[in-house]
């Protein structure tokens, strides 16, 4: 059986590709510059948004993820300067794309790591994330 609907089979257009990584980039000036709400705008408003993390219990919809951010990062210091890595980045349809990365929070006295997996979602022209899972590394090793 010939299934032309296979991840194999999606064109991975290269402007969809780079949308979202203009998306990612937005996210990480934001965070750069203290700016959460910022940095939320690239995260689905919606209560159907899920953000899970080894060390919290999920968050369900875009005010729960952001009421976390804010509590878990209440000041600029707080936040350090963060940076991505994109390790895989997948169309799997027209509308729906996979990420998996390494982010780095680099602060004065640590540098807290770890990997993220996306589920993202394209509504009307705008890519945003509907699912966030991330991992924080217990050694802080620079990326």
């Amino acid at each position: 059986m010939n299934n032309t609907n296979t991840i194999d089979a999606i064109k991975q257009d290269p402007n969809e590709i780079d949308a979202i990584k203009k998306m990612l980039s937005s996210q990480e000036e934001c965070w750069n510059n203290g700016d959460i709400d910022g940095f939320m705008l690239g995260y689905w408003n919606s209560e159907e948004l899920i953000f899970t993390s080894l060390n919290h219990k999920p968050a369900f919809g875009w005010e729960s993820t952001l009421k976390r951010y804010k509590n878990s990062y209440p000041t600029k210091s707080s936040m350090g300067k963060l940076r991505f890595e994109i390790l895989d980045l997948k169309l799997i349809s027209k509308t729906t794309a996979t990420l998996k990365g390494k982010w780095e929070l680099i602060r004065e006295k640590d540098h807290p790591n770890g990997l993220f997996w996306l589920d993202i979602g394209k509504f009307d022209k705008n890519w945003l994330i509907t699912k966030d899972s991330t991992i924080s590394f217990e050694i802080n090793i620079p990326l």
